[in-house]
Protein backbone atom coordinates (compact mmCIF):
# COMPACT_ATOMS: atom_id res chain seq x y z
CA UNK A 1 0.00 0.00 0.00
CA UNK A 2 1.53 3.32 -0.75
CA UNK A 3 2.33 5.29 1.73
CA UNK A 4 -0.25 8.44 1.30
CA UNK A 5 -3.29 5.59 1.35
CA UNK A 6 -2.43 4.81 4.89
CA UNK A 7 -2.45 8.61 5.51
CA UNK A 8 -5.55 9.10 4.44
CA UNK A 9 -6.52 6.39 6.54
CA UNK A 10 -5.05 7.38 9.70
CA UNK A 11 -6.40 11.36 8.98
CA UNK A 12 -9.73 9.79 9.87
CA UNK A 13 -8.87 8.97 13.16
CA UNK A 14 -9.15 11.54 15.66
CA UNK A 15 -6.00 12.18 17.83
CA UNK A 16 -5.87 15.52 18.54
CA UNK A 17 -4.20 16.15 22.16
CA UNK A 18 -5.45 18.15 25.44
CA UNK A 19 -3.69 20.74 26.75
CA UNK A 20 -4.05 21.42 30.90
CA UNK A 21 -4.81 17.08 30.71
CA UNK A 22 -3.76 15.28 33.70
CA UNK A 23 -3.79 11.90 32.39
CA UNK A 24 -1.42 9.52 29.89
CA UNK A 25 -2.33 9.91 27.19
CA UNK A 26 -3.95 13.62 27.19
CA UNK A 27 -6.56 12.10 25.55
CA UNK A 28 -8.50 8.66 25.70
CA UNK A 29 -9.18 8.80 21.74
CA UNK A 30 -5.54 8.61 20.59
CA UNK A 31 -5.83 5.20 21.95
CA UNK A 32 -8.14 4.62 18.90
CA UNK A 33 -5.41 5.36 16.62
CA UNK A 34 -2.61 3.03 18.56
CA UNK A 35 -4.87 0.18 18.80
CA UNK A 36 -5.30 -0.04 14.56
CA UNK A 37 -1.53 0.76 14.46
CA UNK A 38 -0.68 -2.33 16.51
CA UNK A 39 -3.14 -4.32 14.39
CA UNK A 40 -1.77 -3.04 10.78
CA UNK A 41 2.12 -3.60 12.15
CA UNK A 42 0.83 -7.63 12.90
CA UNK A 43 -0.16 -7.50 9.64
CA UNK A 44 2.99 -6.51 7.67
CA UNK A 45 4.47 -8.61 10.02
CA UNK A 46 6.19 -6.59 12.86
CA UNK A 47 5.13 -9.72 15.20
CA UNK A 48 5.86 -8.20 18.70
CA UNK A 49 3.94 -5.04 18.13
CA UNK A 50 2.03 -3.71 20.90
CA UNK A 51 0.67 -0.36 22.94
CA UNK A 52 1.07 -0.02 26.62
CA UNK A 53 -0.95 1.48 28.55
CA UNK A 54 0.35 5.05 28.51
CA UNK A 55 -0.52 4.88 24.91
CA UNK A 56 3.43 4.23 23.48
CA UNK A 57 3.54 1.59 20.60
CA UNK A 58 6.89 -0.22 20.18
CA UNK A 59 7.91 -2.98 18.32
CA UNK A 60 10.63 -4.53 16.17
CA UNK A 61 11.97 -6.71 12.54
CA UNK A 62 15.14 -9.26 13.82
CA UNK A 63 17.70 -8.67 11.75
CA UNK A 64 18.35 -10.59 8.54
CA UNK A 65 21.00 -13.61 8.50
CA UNK A 66 24.41 -12.12 8.48
CA UNK A 67 23.51 -8.79 9.48
CA UNK A 68 22.69 -9.29 13.14
CA UNK A 69 25.97 -7.28 14.47
CA UNK A 70 25.11 -4.24 12.86
CA UNK A 71 23.63 -0.87 14.22
CA UNK A 72 20.23 -0.80 16.10
CA UNK A 73 17.87 1.82 13.93
CA UNK A 74 14.71 3.11 15.02
CA UNK A 75 12.17 5.00 13.56
CA UNK A 76 9.91 7.33 15.64
CA UNK A 77 6.80 9.13 14.73
CA UNK A 78 3.75 10.81 16.96
CA UNK A 79 -0.06 9.88 16.98
CA UNK A 80 -1.16 12.90 18.38
CA UNK A 81 -2.67 16.81 16.09
CA UNK A 82 -1.86 19.88 17.05
CA UNK A 83 -4.69 21.31 19.57
CA UNK A 84 -4.26 24.74 17.83
CA UNK A 85 -6.79 24.02 15.10
CA UNK A 86 -9.35 20.88 14.84
CA UNK A 87 -8.32 17.91 13.77
CA UNK A 88 -11.99 16.05 13.78
CA UNK A 89 -13.54 15.21 11.27
CA UNK A 90 -10.62 15.53 8.64
CA UNK A 91 -12.37 15.64 5.24
CA UNK A 92 -9.30 15.75 2.60
CA UNK A 93 -8.89 17.08 -0.80
CA UNK A 94 -6.83 15.11 -3.54
CA UNK A 95 -6.04 17.29 -6.50
CA UNK A 96 -4.11 15.31 -9.27
CA UNK A 97 -1.18 16.83 -11.79
CA UNK A 98 -1.79 19.96 -9.31
CA UNK A 99 -0.95 23.14 -11.17
CA UNK A 100 1.03 24.81 -9.34
CA UNK A 101 -1.59 27.65 -8.40
CA UNK A 102 -3.65 29.09 -5.42
CA UNK A 103 -5.93 25.92 -4.00
CA UNK A 104 -9.57 26.90 -2.95
CA UNK A 105 -10.21 24.69 0.32
CA UNK A 106 -13.96 23.61 0.05
CA UNK A 107 -16.29 25.93 0.74
CA UNK A 108 -14.07 27.27 3.90
CA UNK A 109 -13.41 30.21 2.42
CA UNK A 110 -9.74 29.92 2.83
CA UNK A 111 -7.42 29.55 -0.19
CA UNK A 112 -3.46 28.32 0.27
CA UNK A 113 -2.36 30.85 -1.99
CA UNK A 114 0.95 31.20 -4.03
CA UNK A 115 1.82 34.67 -2.09
CA UNK A 116 2.01 33.28 1.05
CA UNK A 117 3.01 29.83 0.30
CA UNK A 118 5.48 30.68 -2.65
CA UNK A 119 7.06 26.72 -2.64
CA UNK A 120 3.56 25.94 -4.12
CA UNK A 121 4.81 26.64 -8.17
CA UNK A 122 7.58 24.02 -7.14
CA UNK A 123 4.67 21.10 -6.55
CA UNK A 124 3.42 21.69 -9.85
CA UNK A 125 2.41 18.27 -11.55
CA UNK A 126 2.41 16.36 -8.17
CA UNK A 127 -0.63 14.96 -6.63
CA UNK A 128 -0.90 17.46 -4.01
CA UNK A 129 -3.20 16.49 -0.44
CA UNK A 130 -4.85 19.41 1.63
CA UNK A 131 -7.75 19.38 3.70
CA UNK A 132 -11.46 21.13 3.38
CA UNK A 133 -10.35 24.20 5.58
CA UNK A 134 -12.53 23.00 8.32
CA UNK A 135 -9.28 21.38 9.96
CA UNK A 136 -6.14 20.88 10.18
CA UNK A 137 -4.90 17.40 7.66
CA UNK A 138 -3.32 15.90 10.37
CA UNK A 139 0.26 14.97 7.96
CA UNK A 140 1.82 16.12 10.86
CA UNK A 141 2.90 13.74 12.07
CA UNK A 142 0.63 10.88 10.36
CA UNK A 143 2.81 11.38 7.21
CA UNK A 144 5.63 10.06 9.57
CA UNK A 145 4.00 7.00 10.58
CA UNK A 146 2.67 6.26 6.99
CA UNK A 147 6.17 6.37 5.90
CA UNK A 148 7.36 4.37 8.65
CA UNK A 149 4.64 1.89 8.08
CA UNK A 150 5.35 1.50 4.16
CA UNK A 151 9.27 1.48 4.45
CA UNK A 152 8.85 -1.52 6.87
CA UNK A 153 6.45 -3.16 5.18
CA UNK A 154 8.29 -3.02 1.60
CA UNK A 155 11.76 -4.03 3.03
CA UNK A 156 9.80 -7.28 4.79
CA UNK A 157 7.88 -7.89 1.58
CA UNK A 158 11.26 -7.69 -0.75
CA UNK A 159 13.55 -9.33 1.83
CA UNK A 160 15.91 -6.82 1.72
CA UNK A 161 19.28 -7.03 4.59
CA UNK A 162 18.99 -5.13 7.67
CA UNK A 163 19.77 -4.92 10.82
CA UNK A 164 17.15 -5.07 13.77
CA UNK A 165 15.17 -1.83 13.11
CA UNK A 166 12.52 -0.56 15.78
CA UNK A 167 9.45 1.23 15.43
CA UNK A 168 7.80 3.60 18.17
CA UNK A 169 4.71 5.49 17.46
CA UNK A 170 4.02 8.20 20.83
CA UNK A 171 1.07 10.16 21.94
CA UNK A 172 0.99 13.75 23.14
CA UNK A 173 4.16 15.41 21.22
CA UNK A 174 2.18 18.18 20.12
CA UNK A 175 1.65 19.22 23.75
CA UNK A 176 5.16 18.94 24.78
CA UNK A 177 5.03 15.68 26.51
CA UNK A 178 5.85 12.81 23.49
CA UNK A 179 9.10 11.75 25.51
CA UNK A 180 7.92 11.72 29.40
CA UNK A 181 7.09 8.16 29.42
CA UNK A 182 9.20 6.98 26.54
CA UNK A 183 11.42 3.90 27.32
CA UNK A 184 14.21 3.80 25.91
CA UNK A 185 15.46 0.16 26.77
CA UNK A 186 12.40 -1.11 25.62
CA UNK A 187 12.52 0.29 22.36
CA UNK A 188 15.69 -1.14 21.82
CA UNK A 189 17.58 1.18 19.59
CA UNK A 190 21.37 2.29 19.64
CA UNK A 191 20.35 5.28 17.17
CA UNK A 192 17.26 7.14 16.07
CA UNK A 193 15.45 9.07 13.84
CA UNK A 194 12.08 11.15 14.37
CA UNK A 195 9.93 11.46 11.19
CA UNK A 196 8.46 14.69 11.68
CA UNK A 197 10.08 17.38 9.41
CA UNK A 198 8.77 19.09 6.86
CA UNK A 199 9.54 19.00 2.95
CA UNK A 200 11.30 15.59 1.90
CA UNK A 201 15.09 16.01 2.86
CA UNK A 202 15.39 17.61 5.82
CA UNK A 203 17.89 16.71 8.20
CA UNK A 204 17.48 18.55 11.50
CA UNK A 205 20.06 18.03 14.27
CA UNK A 206 20.19 21.61 15.67
CA UNK A 207 17.03 22.42 17.54
CA UNK A 208 16.42 25.23 20.34
CA UNK A 209 17.42 25.75 23.98
CA UNK A 210 14.17 26.66 25.37
CA UNK A 211 12.41 27.38 28.16
CA UNK A 212 8.94 28.90 29.13
CA UNK A 213 8.89 32.33 31.71
CA UNK A 214 6.15 33.53 33.62
CA UNK A 215 5.91 37.05 35.18
CA UNK A 216 3.28 37.11 37.51
CA UNK A 217 1.96 40.83 38.86
CA UNK A 218 0.41 41.97 41.89
CA UNK A 219 -1.27 44.98 41.87
CA UNK A 220 -3.42 46.85 44.40
CA UNK A 221 -6.98 47.32 43.29
CA UNK A 222 -9.30 50.22 45.30
CA UNK A 223 -12.64 52.42 43.82
CA UNK A 224 -11.13 54.54 41.24
CA UNK A 225 -12.78 57.59 42.74
CA UNK A 226 -10.07 57.13 46.02
CA UNK A 227 -7.47 55.77 44.00
CA UNK A 228 -4.49 58.24 44.23
CA UNK A 229 -1.64 56.88 45.40
CA UNK A 230 -3.13 53.77 46.49
CA UNK A 231 -3.75 52.05 42.87
CA UNK A 232 -1.66 49.76 41.85
CA UNK A 233 -2.58 48.49 38.31
CA UNK A 234 -1.12 45.49 37.60
CA UNK A 235 -1.61 45.71 33.93
CA UNK A 236 0.43 48.47 33.47
CA UNK A 237 2.96 47.15 35.06
CA UNK A 238 3.10 44.20 32.69
CA UNK A 239 2.78 46.26 29.98
CA UNK A 240 5.74 48.12 31.16
CA UNK A 241 7.45 44.85 31.63
CA UNK A 242 6.56 43.92 28.14
CA UNK A 243 7.75 47.30 26.65
CA UNK A 244 11.25 46.23 27.84
CA UNK A 245 11.72 43.30 25.93
CA UNK A 246 13.83 43.86 22.61
CA UNK A 247 11.17 44.72 19.73
CA UNK A 248 13.63 43.09 17.36
CA UNK A 249 14.25 39.86 19.09
CA UNK A 250 10.50 37.95 18.49
CA UNK A 251 9.42 35.11 16.01
CA UNK A 252 8.02 37.95 13.74
CA UNK A 253 11.84 39.57 13.43
CA UNK A 254 14.20 36.71 13.51
CA UNK A 255 15.18 33.87 11.58
CA UNK A 256 17.65 30.87 11.33
CA UNK A 257 20.18 30.70 14.40
CA UNK A 258 18.39 34.08 15.96
CA UNK A 259 16.96 33.69 19.20
CA UNK A 260 13.41 35.23 20.94
CA UNK A 261 11.10 36.14 23.56
CA UNK A 262 7.92 34.98 22.52
CA UNK A 263 4.94 36.42 24.58
CA UNK A 264 2.45 33.70 23.37
CA UNK A 265 -0.19 34.78 26.20
CA UNK A 266 -1.43 37.48 28.58
CA UNK A 267 -4.08 38.27 31.09
CA UNK A 268 -4.63 40.23 33.91
CA UNK A 269 -7.15 42.98 35.95
CA UNK A 270 -6.19 45.68 38.33
CA UNK A 271 -4.99 43.65 40.98
CA UNK A 272 -3.18 40.51 38.85
CA UNK A 273 -1.42 39.98 35.66
CA UNK A 274 0.78 37.39 34.11
CA UNK A 275 2.86 37.40 31.26
CA UNK A 276 3.79 34.00 30.01
CA UNK A 277 7.03 33.51 27.36
CA UNK A 278 8.74 31.35 25.57
CA UNK A 279 12.38 31.72 25.60
CA UNK A 280 14.14 30.01 22.63
CA UNK A 281 17.90 30.24 21.65
CA UNK A 282 20.37 27.98 19.78
CA UNK A 283 23.19 28.76 21.15
CA UNK A 284 23.17 28.15 24.87
CA UNK A 285 25.52 30.72 26.35
CA UNK A 286 23.25 33.46 24.98
CA UNK A 287 19.80 31.10 25.83
CA UNK A 288 20.78 31.41 29.40
CA UNK A 289 22.02 35.31 28.99
CA UNK A 290 18.54 36.02 27.70
CA UNK A 291 16.52 33.94 31.08
CA UNK A 292 19.00 36.05 33.11
CA UNK A 293 17.60 39.51 31.41
CA UNK A 294 14.20 38.27 32.55
CA UNK A 295 15.24 38.11 36.41
CA UNK A 296 16.89 41.61 35.50
CA UNK A 297 13.65 42.98 34.33
CA UNK A 298 11.75 41.35 37.24
CA UNK A 299 13.94 42.76 39.63
CA UNK A 300 13.89 46.38 38.28
CA UNK A 301 10.09 46.02 38.44
CA UNK A 302 10.13 45.02 42.42
CA UNK A 303 13.05 47.98 43.14
CA UNK A 304 10.45 50.10 41.71
CA UNK A 305 6.90 49.35 42.76
CA UNK A 306 8.19 46.72 46.06
CA UNK A 307 9.14 43.65 46.63
CA UNK A 308 6.76 40.86 46.31
CA UNK A 309 4.99 43.14 43.17
CA UNK A 310 6.75 40.49 40.45
CA UNK A 311 7.32 37.29 40.49
CA UNK A 312 9.19 35.25 38.08
CA UNK A 313 9.29 31.54 37.38
CA UNK A 314 11.62 30.07 34.72
CA UNK A 315 10.66 26.31 33.62
CA UNK A 316 13.29 24.29 31.84
CA UNK A 317 11.90 22.63 28.32
CA UNK A 318 14.48 21.26 26.38
CA UNK A 319 18.11 21.42 24.84
CA UNK A 320 20.30 21.68 21.50
CA UNK A 321 20.21 17.74 20.48
CA UNK A 322 23.87 19.06 18.66
CA UNK A 323 25.97 18.30 21.54
CA UNK A 324 24.29 14.69 21.82
CA UNK A 325 24.31 13.86 17.75
CA UNK A 326 27.78 15.06 16.81
CA UNK A 327 29.64 12.62 18.11
CA UNK A 328 26.62 10.29 16.31
CA UNK A 329 27.30 12.38 13.24
CA UNK A 330 27.16 9.01 10.96
CA UNK A 331 23.46 9.53 11.57
CA UNK A 332 23.82 13.02 9.40
CA UNK A 333 26.12 12.04 7.00
CA UNK A 334 24.30 8.68 6.40
CA UNK A 335 20.89 10.81 5.83
CA UNK A 336 22.55 13.19 3.63
CA UNK A 337 23.59 10.17 1.64
CA UNK A 338 20.48 8.34 1.73
CA UNK A 339 18.86 11.20 0.34
CA UNK A 340 20.92 11.89 -2.07
CA UNK A 341 21.03 8.57 -3.61
CA UNK A 342 17.09 9.24 -4.16
CA UNK A 343 17.64 12.12 -5.67
CA UNK A 344 16.96 14.37 -3.14
CA UNK A 345 19.11 17.15 -2.23
CA UNK A 346 19.33 17.48 1.40
CA UNK A 347 18.71 20.05 3.45
CA UNK A 348 20.37 20.45 7.08
CA UNK A 349 18.70 23.08 8.51
CA UNK A 350 18.34 23.98 12.41
CA UNK A 351 14.96 23.89 13.95
CA UNK A 352 13.45 26.83 14.76
CA UNK A 353 11.29 25.05 18.01
CA UNK A 354 11.84 21.71 19.09
CA UNK A 355 11.15 18.04 18.29
CA UNK A 356 10.83 14.61 20.50
CA UNK A 357 14.29 13.48 19.16
CA UNK A 358 15.77 16.59 21.20
CA UNK A 359 14.79 14.78 24.66
CA UNK A 360 15.47 11.76 23.59
CA UNK A 361 18.51 12.65 22.60
CA UNK A 362 19.29 13.80 26.21
CA UNK A 363 17.56 10.26 27.32
CA UNK A 364 20.52 8.32 25.57
CA UNK A 365 18.91 7.58 22.26
CA UNK A 366 20.58 10.20 19.81
CA UNK A 367 17.84 11.08 17.31
CA UNK A 368 18.02 13.97 14.60
CA UNK A 369 14.37 14.55 12.74
CA UNK A 370 14.07 13.95 8.78
CA UNK A 371 11.58 15.91 6.73
CA UNK A 372 7.82 13.84 5.99
CA UNK A 373 7.02 16.22 3.18
CA UNK A 374 4.99 18.14 3.77
CA UNK A 375 4.02 22.25 4.66
CA UNK A 376 2.20 24.78 6.75
CA UNK A 377 1.50 22.15 9.64
CA UNK A 378 -0.37 23.02 12.41
CA UNK A 379 -3.27 25.08 10.79
CA UNK A 380 -5.98 24.80 7.70
CA UNK A 381 -3.53 25.50 5.29
CA UNK A 382 -1.67 22.24 6.46
CA UNK A 383 -0.56 20.08 2.99
CA UNK A 384 1.83 17.77 1.17
CA UNK A 385 2.22 15.32 -1.81
CA UNK A 386 1.83 12.19 -2.75
CA UNK A 387 5.46 11.93 -4.28
CA UNK A 388 7.40 13.26 -1.58
CA UNK A 389 5.55 10.65 0.92
CA UNK A 390 7.15 8.41 -1.81
CA UNK A 391 10.30 9.84 -1.58
CA UNK A 392 10.72 9.73 1.93
CA UNK A 393 9.73 6.11 2.36
CA UNK A 394 12.65 5.72 -0.15
CA UNK A 395 14.77 7.59 2.13
CA UNK A 396 13.50 5.69 5.30
CA UNK A 397 14.55 2.03 3.29
CA UNK A 398 18.02 3.59 2.15
CA UNK A 399 19.20 4.48 5.44
CA UNK A 400 18.37 1.41 6.47
CA UNK A 401 20.47 -0.42 3.47
CA UNK A 402 23.34 2.09 4.34
CA UNK A 403 23.60 0.84 7.93
CA UNK A 404 23.01 -2.92 6.91
CA UNK A 405 25.86 -2.46 4.89
CA UNK A 406 28.33 -0.39 7.37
Amino acid sequence: MKAYKRLLDYVSVWTTSEEGSDTVPSAKREFDLAHKLVQELHEIGVANAEVDDKCYIYGSIPATEGCEDKPVIGFIAHMDTAPEFSGKDVKPQIIENYDGKDVVLGDSGRVISVKDFPHLTKLAGRTLITADGTTLLGADDKAGIAEIMTALDEIIKEGLPHGKICVAFTPDEEIGSGPDNFDVERFGAQYGYTLDGWQEGEIQYENFNASTAIFTVHGVNVHPGSAKDIMVNAQFIAMEINGMIPENETPATTEGYEGFYHLYNSEGAVEYARLTYMVRDHDREKFEKREAFLQEIAEKMNEKYGEGTVELVINEGYRNMKEMVEPCFHLIENAKKAIENVGVEPDVSPIRGGTDGARLSFMGLPCPNLGTGGYAYHGPMEHITVEAMDKVVEITKEIIRIYAES
